[in-house]
């Protein structure tokens, strides 16, 4: 192998590690549904649920319509990521709980945001 042939494979494998870095990472997502319980204004049981919800985002919930800023209740992790579910809003707060994939909590657990490892 020639010098210039050997300039020319390190710069295209220069180039094609460049290229690599350049191009955007595929976005994480947890696969499957998480689904939790809230009442509405007109007090029924409703059943919330996040489709393929992002990894390593904070997702705040929306408040029930039965009282803005009441908490949902009894989430059930239908994905194949961990959650862990907040009391707090924006996945704050001493108070939180981990579901592993596949598993759910009871009514009596409430949250406000979660997050999917």
């Amino acid at each position: 192998m020639t010098v210039r042939s050997m300039t020319a494979a390190a710069g295209a494998a220069c180039s094609a590690f460049l290229l690599l870095l350049a191009a955007p990472g595929t976005a994480s997502a947890a696969t499957g549904q998480f689904r939790y319980t809230y009442t509405t204004a007109e007090g029924y049981e409703a059943v919330g649920f996040l489709n393929d919800p992002a990894s390593g985002t904070c997702i705040d919930l929306p408040a029930p319509g039965s009282a803005p800023g009441a908490a949902s209740r009894a989430p059930q992790n239908r994905t194949d990521a961990t959650a862990t579910v907040f009391l707090d809003a924006g996945c704050e707060g001493d108070t939180y709980y981990t579901l592993r994939p596949g598993s759910g909590a009871s009514s009596r657990l409430l949250l406000r945001s979660v997050v999917f490892s």
